[in-house]
């Protein structure tokens, strides 16, 4: 199928920086191809327990430009959808996607029938592994579209015809296939966001190896009422409520090693994060052990500061060097050298949250394009070529606020592009 709307614009991803460039563009006039890799729209802020600058849940956003994408004939959302080629030059680039199947249609109503007969349990990509979720499923409970999937990986079972038998409104299809499809638009902007750095490539700081040990956006997702605990911070091993935990800032960032960058967002996420230890555990002793504290603006800073006046809340200048296990108590001892006195430091805690870096979701692989990257695989904005550009974390590290004003001002340019053509 080919469709020749080449005063429109592609916007790929629809994490908060695509959701945001789409709208501005559509709410304006101009027709909008909005293509998200992932069965629902959201992106990692969709994964998120709260974010700045309101401590705010992913509902408070989210849903808000939902509606609003959902109310405007101008955004065609394609998920499940990547960009295979593009071809051509600003003003008229020729697409092409892959679509893949959802084996789910229009029909679907969320009744959850297909997941209740279901058998097969995959793991949840959405929390990262900590639970499994069945071969049919509801990607989490605000999805756009709220639709379900049915996993690829029970196709062609017994699984899968039960899932079909029991759906009343013949909304599971079983005989949707790939498919491709050819689209002409003026613009791009590439919204491809980014993803956790594996904390496994982290030799010293034990992730994969001692199951108290986890990322920080595993702990968003434990937090979160619609998480894999219903929002009770747990011990993994042991499901023990715990009474230290401590924050290792830094965790593959700032690093030749692995992340040469500061990824802007980790210092504020564990602060963050230590708000929501102190809403559950009053008491519990929280370690945060980093190499510099960056609070960017004032708001950040005095959110900082509130912080630190927690007197269970233990700042640590020192960069942690590495961590053992008991094999005992599975509590983790955190070694660092402080940074101020010199000294050794040793603490033990129950749990470990690594407040892992943010890398370009390009860095794993290149997009299909005409496009120059930084060395760690951040695209560069080439705006005197024009035609294609980078919004929020595609372009550099950023939070949320950051990513939306960047993404305003990419739907600008991808405008203009439109018009001069």
């Amino acid at each position: 199928m080919a469709i020749d709307k080449s005063g429109s614009i592609l916007v790929v991803g629809g994490g908060i920086s695509g959701l945001t460039t789409a709208i501005e563009a559509a709410e304006v006039g101009y027709e909008v191809f909005l293509v998200e890799k992932n069965p629902y729209l959201g992106g990692r802020v969709a994964q998120l327990n709260q974010y700045f600058p309101k401590l705010c849940p992913p509902t408070c956003g989210l849903e808000i430009n939902f509606r609003r994408i959902k109310d405007n004939p101008k955004i065609k959302v394609l998920t499940l959808a990547e960009v295979a080629e593009v071809n051509g030059k600003p003003g008229a680039y020729n697409v092409s996607l892959k679509i893949a199947p959802r084996y789910v249609n229009e029909n679907c109503t969320c009744c959850g029938d297909c997941a209740t007969v279901c058998e097969t349990e995959i793991s949840s990509e959405f929390n990262f592994g900590m639970n499994k979720i069945k071969g049919a499923y509801l990607p989490h409970e605000m999805a756009f579209p709220a639709r379900f999937v049915i996993s690829p990986q029970i196709i062609g079972t017994e699984d899968a015809k039960r899932c079909k038998e029991a759906c009343k409104y013949n909304a599971v299809d079983l005989d949707m296939s790939a498919k491709t499809m050819n689209i002409k638009v003026g613009a791009i902007v590439w919204a491809t966001g980014w993803m956790p750095y594996d904390a496994g490539k982290i030799d010293n700081l034990g992730f994969g190896r001692y199951p108290n040990i986890i990322t920080n956006m595993m702990m968003e997702r434990l937090a979160a009422p619609n998480g894999p605990t219903g929002g009770k911070i747990r011990r993994p091993s042991d499901d023990k409520e715990p009474e230290s935990i401590a924050f290792v800032q830094c965790a593959g960032s700032r690093d030749e090693n692995h992340l040469p960058y500061c990824s802007y967002i980790c210092c504020m996420a564990s602060l963050k994060q230590t708000t929501y230890i102190r809403e559950q555990y009053p008491n519990a002793k929280i370690y945060i052990f980093y190499i510099d504290l960056r609070a960017p603006g004032h708001r950040y800073e005095k959110f900082y500061k509130q912080i630190k006046s927690d007197e269970n809340v233990v700042l640590v200048k020192g960069k942690v060097a590495e961590v053992a296990e008991d094999p005992k108590t599975r509590n983790i001892t955190v070694i660092a050298e402080n940074a101020v006195t010199g000294e050794k430091i040793k603490q033990t805690v129950e749990m470990v949250v690594l407040a892992t870096g943010m890398q370009p979701t390009a860095a794993a692989k290149k997009l299909p394009a005409d496009l120059e990257y930084t060395a760690d695989g951040f695209i560069v904005n080439d705006f005197a070529k024009g035609g294609m550009f980078a919004a929020g974390c595609a372009n550099k590290p950023a939070d949320v606020v950051s990513s939306n004003q960047n993404a305003t001002g990419m739907a600008l340019k991808a405008i203009q592009t439109v018009r001069s053509e």
